[in-house]
C-alpha cells in the first residue's frame, strides 16, 4: 500500500510535478504553422498543448487510453437517498463484466481499454449520518488502490464510477469544501421523488455536523463523508499527475472525488479536464468552483466514467489534427 498514513498521502499532494512547459510551447509553434488561421481550431489546439504538457512530449500519443471504473457501496443508503437498492451496484458490474452496460460500448467506440475495479462491494461504507464513512485506515487503503491502478506508461486515463447512492457523498464532500449547505449541491441522483430529495438534503446535513470538526481537512473529509470509489478516484488522480499521465474527469461524482486535490495543491488539477458537465445539480457549480470548463455538455448523468470516454474521440482528434496538418510550407501555402 503507498499511503500509511494520512500525512504521507498529505505530502504526496503537496509534492506534485510541473508540466513539461517546453513540450507545450512546441505544440503552440507547431499549431501556428499549420494550414489554418492561428487559433482557429479553439480548444482542439489547447488539448493538443495539454497532452503535451502531461505527458512530457513535444508530439503527443494516445496509444494507450483506460478508462477505470471504480465501484463501491455505501451505508447512507440506509437513509433513503436513491431510487435503487444497493445490489444494483453488484449487479452492474456483473453487466460491465458481460460487456452490456454504455461503457462497455463507448469504450469499444473510442478504442479504450476498461477496467472495472469493484471496493469491498459486500460491505457498504459506514452510514455517514451516524458515523465515519472510513476510518483512516479503510480510506488509504481505497486510495491506495486507485494510485496504484494507473501504470505510468498510459497515455490518457479516464476516470468514473459505479455506486447506488454516491451522489449523496459528492453532494457532502462538495460542500464540506466549498460550502453553501446541501441543498446548494443536492441533486436527484439516480431520480429520487421530491420525498427522496429531501431526504438526501437531511442526510447531508447530518453529516455535515456531525463531522464538522473534520471538515477544515480535505483528506478528512472525504475519507468522513465519501466512499471507497470516490477515495480509489482520487489516489488514481493523484497517481496520474505522479506519472505524466493527463486525466479526463467525468461527472458529479468523479468530479468530487477528485475536488480534494484542487484544496491541497493551487495546481492539483491542472493535469486533468472536465470531460462534460452533468445534469446532476451540483456538478456545474463544482466545475465552477474549481476554475474547470467542461469539453460537452449532453445532459448525461449516467455516471460510468461515459462522459469521460465519450470525449476521448475529441482528444484523438485535436491530436490527429496536430499531427496529421501540413504546414504552409509543406502544402505550399501563402501565409498572411
Amino acid at each position: 500500500m503507498p499511503f500509511k498514513s494520512l500525512d504521507e498521502l498529505r505530502d504526496a499532494c503537496r509534492n506534485l510535478p510541473a508540466g513539461n512547459e517546453a513540450a507545450a510551447a512546441a505544440v503552440a509553434r507547431r499549431q501556428d504553422t499549420l494550414t489554418k488561421p492561428q487559433g482557429s481550431l479553439g480548444r482542439l489546439e489547447t488539448i493538443a498543448a495539454w497532452l503535451a504538457r502531461w505527458q512530457g512530449r513535444d508530439m503527443p500519443r494516445l496509444d494507450r487510453v483506460k478508462v477505470f471504473v471504480f465501484a463501491g457501496n455505501h451505508g447512507v443508503t440506509a437513509q433513503g437517498v436513491s431510487a435503487y437498492p444497493s445490489e444494483v451496484t453488484v449487479q452492474m458490474v456483473a453487466n460491465f463484466a458481460n460487456g452490456g452496460a454504455a461503457i462497455n460500448q463507448l469504450a469499444r467506440a473510442t478504442g479504450s481499454e476498461l477496467d472495472v475495479i469493484p471496493l469491498d462491494l459486500d460491505h457498504s461504507t459506514g452510514d455517514f449520518t451516524q458515523d465515519v464513512a472510513m476510518d483512516e485506515a479503510a480510506f488509504l487503503a481505497a486510495v491506495s488502490i486507485g494510485y496504484d491502478a494507473v501504470d505510468a506508461d498510459l497515455d490518457l486515463v479516464c476516470l468514473g464510477e459505479m455506486g447506488i447512492g454516491n451522489t449523496t457523498p459528492a453532494a457532502a464532500i462538495s460542500a464540506a469544501l466549498f460550502g453553501g449547505g446541501a441543498e446548494k449541491w443536492t441533486g436527484r441522483g439516480t431520480g429520487v421523488d421530491d420525498a427522496g430529495l429531501k431526504r438526501k438534503i437531511v442526510a447531508i446535513e447530518a453529516g455535515l455536523n456531525r463531522h464538522a470538526a473534520a471538515l477544515a481537512d480535505p483528506l478528512k473529509a472525504a475519507a468522513a463523508l465519501g466512499g471507497r470509489e470516490l477515495a480509489a478516484i482520487f489516489g488514481a488522480t493523484l497517481a496520474a499527475r505522479h506519472r505524466n499521465v493527463p486525466v479526463l474527469l467525468d461527472g458529479f461524482v468523479c468530479t468530487a472525488a477528485a475536488a480534494p486535490l484542487a484544496k491541497l495543491h493551487p495546481s492539483g488539477l491542472a493535469h486533468t479536464i472536465a470531460a462534460h458537465v452533468s445534469a446532476e445539480a451540483g456538478h456545474r457549480g463544482l466545475l465552477q468552483a474549481l476554475g474547470l470548463s467542461p469539453l460537452l455538455d449532453l445532459g448525461m448523468r449516467l455516471g460510468e466514467g461515459s462522459g469521460a470516454c465519450l470525449a476521448v474521440n475529441l482528444v484523438r482528434s485535436a491530436l490527429a489534427c496536430h499531427a496529421g496538418m501540413a504546414s504552409f510550407a509543406e502544402a505550399g501555402v501563402s501565409e498572411k
